[in-house]
């Protein structure tokens, strides 16, 4: 292959993904996730001890003890993944803040 100079060789072309989302799908996908989200960490915050608040399309999760503060947003992914559900994710990360075992999101 022949590279002319200071000019970056064309990347080979890849194969469509027909499992990927755009743009509009992943926002009204993670629209209804937030939402049904929204809706169960209400239905917690008595027994965990938190407020649950909706800003600008993002849920912010705070705490008094230990003082902490969540915003789950619906931006795109990163490429950080755990492979884990929302809803069990964020229950999991609630009660690391916690120190105990008190939300188990539905």
């Amino acid at each position: 292959m022949s590279v002319a100079w200071g000019a970056a060789p064309r990347p080979p072309d890849l194969p469509y993904n027909p499992c990927m989302m755009d743009e509009q799908e992943f926002r009204r996908k993670s629209e209804i996730a937030i939402d049904a989200l929204k809706k169960s960490l209400i239905a917690a915050e008595d027994s965990a001890q938190m407020e649950v608040e909706e800003q600008a399309g993002a849920v912010h999760v705070s705490f008094d003890d230990p003082a902490g503060r969540f915003v789950i947003s619906p931006n795109a992914p990163a490429l950080e993944k755990t492979g884990e559900k929302l809803k069990p994710l964020v229950s999991r990360l609630i009660n690391e803040q916690l120190g105990r075992e008190v939300v188990a999101l539905a």
